[in-house]
């Protein structure tokens, strides 16, 4: 072999996503077709042949260097690599390179603040903040975002923060909607309809179910294509009343 030549059994990192467990003081890694893992925790996959790309469990991938039978028996119990397969793949942590994590730090970066515009506006000019703003506002704070949390999560701390620094007047948004459909389809939709409304303000139910309420601006359209889904020959309809911003729990007209 000449020098510098990778041995055969390299594995190109380009092809493959490393998940890592750490246990019984020994290091245990396993093979797996990119963009699979996140799917398969989260029940997307459920195939394994689809995920786990070399039915075997390493000390180094990389390396191509295979955990001792004796290893596995000391740390999982068991020798039997599809046992050992599953728990890394369950509990071990996945292994982004530094490109691959750039990039999904910038796609969260654009989801949390196309979160915030969606909920927010400027209480001077009532109108809302582009996104391209808001990730200006992100860059002045320094503020740092976190892949293991919910984009939503961050955004709402974002907020707090954006508000305690006035790196950005910044004030939560409502929209004051009536929704109004035949009652036979609000008893049946209605626990679809209430988890995107922020506050109810008027119940009524009589020949048709009316509900006034505030929601968050990026609430209108969703549920605008849901009564269009659930509601046949355009029955049902959300109109927009008024748009206010909240603070706490006043609402300024």
């Amino acid at each position: 072999m000449s020098a510098g030549k990778q041995p055969g059994t390299q594995i190109k990192l380009t092809n493959v996503s490393i998940v890592r467990l750490k246990k019984g003081g020994k290091r245990f890694e396993i093979a797996c077709y990119k963009n699979t893992v996140k799917a398969y925790r989260s029940g997307a996959q459920t195939d394994l042949s689809e995920v786990i790309q070399i039915d075997n469990v390493f000390t180094n991938v990389t390396k191509g260097a295979v955990a001792p039978t004796a290893d596995l028996q000391k740390a999982f119990g068991t020798t039997d690599i599809q046992t050992v397969l599953l728990e890394v793949l369950k509990k071990g942590e996945l292994q982004v390179g530094e490109k691959e994590r750039a990039v999904e730090l910038e796609e969260m970066r654009r989801e949390i603040a196309t979160e915030v515009a969606g909920r927010c506006v400027d209480p001077g000019t009532q109108r809302p903040h582009t996104v391209g703003m808001i990730e200006k506002a992100m860059n002045e704070l320094g503020y740092s975002v976190n892949l293991s949390k919910a984009a939503k999560v961050q955004a709402l701390d974002l907020i707090k923060k954006l508000q305690e620094s006035n790196t950005l007047p910044i004030a939560r948004a409502r929209m004051r909607v009536r929704i109004t459909m035949p009652s036979k389809d609000g008893k049946r939709i209605k626990d679809k309809v209430l988890p995107l409304v922020a506050k109810v303000e008027d119940d009524d139910w009589a020949d048709e179910w009316e509900l006034v309420g505030l929601i968050d601006p990026g609430s209108f359209k969703l549920i605008d294509e849901m009564l269009q889904k659930e509601v046949k020959n355009g029955k049902a309809k959300v109109e927009t009343m008024s748009f206010s911003v909240v603070e706490g729990e006043s609402v300024i007209e």
